[in-house]
């Protein structure tokens, strides 16, 4: 039997859900990465999710470029129309991560002070350059391991027997990426890369789309690591003890 996070996102036979079992163990490495894991169950030290809100916030500037792009690569004004909103709605969202990052500590002279880690300049720019390079169905997947991978991150941690439910200080991060508002968003994502398979080749393209899903999902992996690594070094063995 299907776990809910397998079998929430995508159709049955659809691109999106083919493209995530054709990288399996790299998608488990990412959505199950000992971050994530820290977060469910609370251990998750403070070092490394302020280095995560930061370069997060980094991120995310990036990350509505990349939306640009896909309005320039849309395949009809409606698209065009909805990519714009998505601009709108992260450029917005910056500024709540900003907030975020204050109730953390983190003023913002630091966060926008702190240069790109090597592994957002990695994920960002390898994202843009599938689009460039691509058309819009190629950035969609390029995409795709962030806005509904996020989703399926929540979903995991809410089934962890494991999770921490009382004091978990990561619980506000949580919420965010379990809300029925973002689930239905990464639901959205995972149907319009099924509905772009369909319309732009997706089955005669299908070995280079799973290849930029799954490099996609290796950035990813490392996105999460570059903030454990800002503490691991005071808490040695905590990559150990959480292997996916």
């Amino acid at each position: 039997m299907m776990a809910r996070w397998e079998t929430e996102f995508g159709a049955e036979g659809g691109l999106y859900r083919r493209l995530r079992a054709a990288c399996a163990e790299d998608w488990r490495a990412y959505t199950w990465h000992p971050f994530v894991q820290g977060l469910s169950e609370g251990t998750l030290p403070l070092a490394a999710f302020r280095r995560y809100l930061i370069q997060d916030y980094l991120f995310l500037i990036h990350f509505a470029r990349a939306k640009a792009l896909a309005v320039f690569k849309a395949e009809s004004i409606e698209a065009m129309r909805e990519k714009t909103a998505a601009i709108g709605a992260i450029l917005s969202e910056t500024l709540m991560h900003l907030r975020y990052c204050a109730e953390w500590g983190i003023p913002e002279a630091e966060v926008r002070g702190t240069p790109e880690a090597s592994e957002t300049v990695a994920y960002t720019r390898y994202v843009i350059d599938r689009g460039l390079a691509g058309d819009i169905l190629d950035l969609e997947v390029a995409l795709a391991p962030c806005t509904v991978g996020y989703g399926e991150v929540a979903l995991r941690i809410l089934a962890d027997p494991r999770r921490r439910l009382a004091e978990n200080p990561y619980e506000t991060w949580i919420a965010t990426y379990a809300d029925p508002g973002y689930q239905a968003m990464a639901r959205a994502a995972a149907a319009r890369i099924d509905a772009l398979g369909l319309s732009h080749g997706g089955e005669a393209r299908f070995a280079s789309l799973s290849a930029t899903f799954a490099e996609a999902a290796r950035l990813e992996a490392r996105f999460w690591q570059q903030g454990l690594d800002a503490a691991l070094g005071r808490m040695p063995g905590y990559e150990r003890a959480h292997r996916p």
